[in-house]
C-alpha cells in the first residue's frame, strides 16, 4: 500500500443555491483540481457522492454526467451513497484505489441540493434514512432519534435535564461563533443562550437551534500518491488512517449513546495511523444536532464517557481550547448538504493543517480527524490527516 495525500481541495459556499447539483460539483471540483496544480485531463477516476439527486432534480446516473461536465471524458465515474456519510465513504474508497496503485490521481467528493424541496417532501425523503419496515411506521424522525439520545444521555450519566440543555446550547453557540470566520459557511450569525432557549421546540429537549439546517453545496478533494504529491504542491496533507463501520437498524442498537460503529471505525483509523485520541489537534465531526457533537466526541475517545458535556461548558472544544471541535462551524452553522458533508470536513482539516484557515485557524495543528455519521447511526466513516 502506498502512502496517499490530499493535494487539492475545493468547496462551494453553503446555503441556498440556484445552481444544479452538477454545476455545484463542477465549481468545487475545478477549484480542487486547480489547487492541486493539475489539469482535468490528469484525473483518472471520479468517485462522486449524492443522496437525493434523483428526488431533488429527477436525475440518476449523476457520476458519469459529473465527469462529463468537468471535461473528464470517458473516465470511470462511480456514484456513492451512505446517507450523511456519503462523501466520506467516497473519499475512503478513493484512498484505497490510490494506495493500491491502481490509480494515481482520483477526484472524490459530493454535491447536494436540498433547499429546492419543500418541508413535507424533504421530511418524507429524510425518513428514508431509517429502516423502512420497522422504524418508519412508528413516525420516527432524525430529530426524534437524537432527542431520545439526549434524554438517555442525561439519565445514564445523572445529568440534570436543564443542565444538559444548557451544555447543548453552548455547542450551538460555539459553532455559530466559529462560522463567523468561515466565508463559505451558511450562517454568519452569533447566537446567545437566550436565542437557543427561545427557539421553537422540535423534539424535546431539542429546540430549533440544536438542529443543523438543510443546505445546498458541494465539496471535492484530489488524492495522489505521497511521492507524487510532494512534486505537485508545497503542502501535501497525508491521509494517515481511515476507518468505516456499519450498524443495523436503530431498533437493533442497544445503547445509542455508545455508537459501536463509530467506535470501531475510529479504532481502525487510529490503529492505521499509529496514533491515539491524544494525538489529535483539531476535529471536524458530525454535529447534526448539538447532542450529536457531545456523544461523538466521547465515542472518538476525545473525552471519557459522560464527561464531554461538562468539557463543552469548560470551553475545551473552543478554537483555543484543549481540543477544538468544528472550527468550520460544523454542520450546525456551516451547513449540512448531505452528500457533500464529509468532503467539506476534509476540506476544513486540510486548510487547518496547511495553516490557511484565517481567523479560525487552530494554532499549531498538525493532526486532524474527520467523523461523518450516516442515517440512524448506521454508517460511520473516519479519516485522520496529518502534515
Amino acid at each position: 500500500m502506498r502512502e496517499v495525500a490530499v493535494v487539492g481541495v475545493g468547496m462551494t459556499k453553503f446555503g441556498r443555491s440556484e445552481k444544479t447539483i452538477l454545476e455545484m460539483f463542477s465549481e468545487a471540483a475545478l477549484e480542487a483540481i486547480a489547487d492541486s496544480n493539475l489539469q482535468v485531463k490528469d484525473i483518472q477516476a471520479l468517485f462522486f457522492g449524492t443522496v437525493y439527486g434523483g428526488f431533488a432534480e429527477g436525475q440518476m446516473n449523476m457520476a458519469s454526467f459529473a465527469a462529463h461536465a468537468l471535461g473528464a471524458h470517458n473516465i470511470p465515474a462511480v456514484r456513492y451513497e451512505g446517507a450523511c456519510a456519503t462523501a466520506s465513504v467516497a473519499i475512503r474508497e478513493a484512498f484505497i484505489w490510490v494506495a493500491s496503485g491502481f490509480y494515481d490521481i482520483v477526484l472524490a467528493g459530493g454535491s447536494e441540493r436540498t433547499l429546492v424541496m419543500d418541508t413535507s417532501y424533504s421530511t418524507r425523503l429524510y425518513e428514508m434514512g431509517s429502516h423502512h419496515a420497522y422504524e418508519c411506521p412508528t413516525g420516527i424522525t432524525f430529530p426524534g432519534v437524537f432527542a431520545l439520545m439526549a434524554n438517555l444521555y442525561a439519565s445514564k450519566y445523572g445529568i440534570a435535564p436543564e443542565k444538559l440543555k444548557e451544555q447543548m446550547a453552548l455547542v450551538a453557540i460555539k459553532n455559530h461563533h466559529n462560522a463567523m470566520f468561515n466565508p463559505k459557511a451558511q450562517f454568519h450569525k452569533e447566537i446567545t443562550l437566550e436565542d437557543v432557549y427561545n427557539s421553537p421546540m422540535v423534539a424535546s429537549p431539542l429546540q430549533l437551534y440544536d438542529c443543523c439546517p438543510f443546505t445546498d453545496g458541494a465539496a471535492a478533494v484530489v488524492l495522489a500518491p505521497a511521492e507524487m504529491a510532494r512534486k505537485l504542491v508545497a503542502k501535501p496533507i497525508r491521509i494517515a488512517g481511515i476507518g468505516q463501520a456499519s450498524a443495523g437498524p436503530l431498533y437493533a442498537q442497544k445503547d445509542i449513546t455508545r455508537i459501536k460503529a463509530r467506535e470501531l471505525a475510529a479504532k481502525q483509523a487510529y490503529d492505521m495511523a499509529g496514533l491515539t485520541p491524544k494525538d489529535i489537534d483539531v476535529v471536524e465531526l458530525h454535529d447534526c444536532f448539538t447532542i450529536a457533537e457531545i456523544v461523538a466526541s466521547e465515542c472518538l475517545g476525545l473525552f471519557d464517557f459522560g464527561e464531554a458535556s461538562a468539557a463543552v461548558a469548560r470551553g475545551e472544544t473552543q478554537l483555543k481550547g484543549r481540543i477544538p471541535i468544528n472550527p468550520s462551524g460544523g454542520l450546525k452553522a456551516k451547513g449540512h448538504p448531505i452528500g457533500a458533508t464529509g468532503a467539506a470536513q476534509v476540506y476544513e482539516i486540510v486548510k487547518q493543517l496547511r495553516g490557511e484557515a484565517g481567523e479560525r485557524q487552530v494554532e499549531g495543528a498538525k493532526v486532524g480527524l474527520t467523523d461523518t455519521l450516516g442515517g440512524d447511526l448506521a454508517t460511520v466513516a473516519n479519516i485522520i490527516l496529518r502534515k
